[in-house]
């Protein structure tokens, strides 16, 4: 175990090092502390970057995570740090999450891709939930700037960043879901699903 936590840790090293967004600490923490408490065992993640939180995440005994990456030079990273973890229980799958389909349903579906299209995935994916199950977005503060779109001088970041206030307006309505946004890193949305 030993062996996997220092790789953990020179993964997390090198995603500092070379710009990689990868989860704060806190946000790992804190969804570790949730597959525990609700017993988690299956999670399809979206967006594998060089596989930090997958792999964090494996650790923690689930039975299976599936993660999906479309970019092949993170993709190849993560397909070797999961190779030198020794964990069996992580599919890794090169594409776009769009092309993605599945029947599978899932306990935990992590969502930490591209911003805009939250709800966009947050649609595509939330049948595939089990009962019970939860739903996870990262990153809804979006270092700082949700909330003060107006301030924001840039054309293209103001438009992300309303767009990520819209995608929290249509979480803290959605009739399907009890919404928690929790200030761990830079703000996670924690969606369970309501038994209707």
């Amino acid at each position: 175990m030993d062996k996997l936590y220092k790789l953990i840790d020179e993964i997390r090293v090198y995603g500092e090092n070379n710009s990689v967004p990868i989860m704060s600490r806190d946000t790992i923490t804190t969804i570790q502390r949730i597959i525990k408490d609700n017993n988690i065992k299956s999670i399809l993640e979206v967006g594998t970057a060089i596989g930090y939180s997958t792999i964090c995440f494996a650790s923690t005994g689930i039975d299976k995570i599936e993660s999906i990456e479309r970019d092949k030079e993170r993709y190849d990273i993560a397909v070797s740090n999961v190779e030198k973890s020794g964990l069996n229980n992580i599919s890794l799958n090169l594409m776009d999450v769009f092309d993605f389909n599945t029947d599978s349903k899932y306990d935990l579906i992590i969502i930490d891709a591209a911003k805009s299209q939250n709800r966009r995935i947050f649609e595509k994916f939330m049948n595939n939930l089990n009962e019970n199950g939860i739903i996870i977005i990262d990153n809804l503060s979006f270092h700082g700037f949700v909330g003060k779109s107006n301030e924001i001088k840039s054309r293209n970041l103001r438009q992300m960043v309303r767009k990520i206030e819209k995608f929290i307006e249509y979480l803290k309505n959605n009739d399907e879901f009890d919404t928690e946004f929790i200030e761990v890193g830079d703000t996670l949305g924690v969606c369970k699903k309501k038994n209707l």
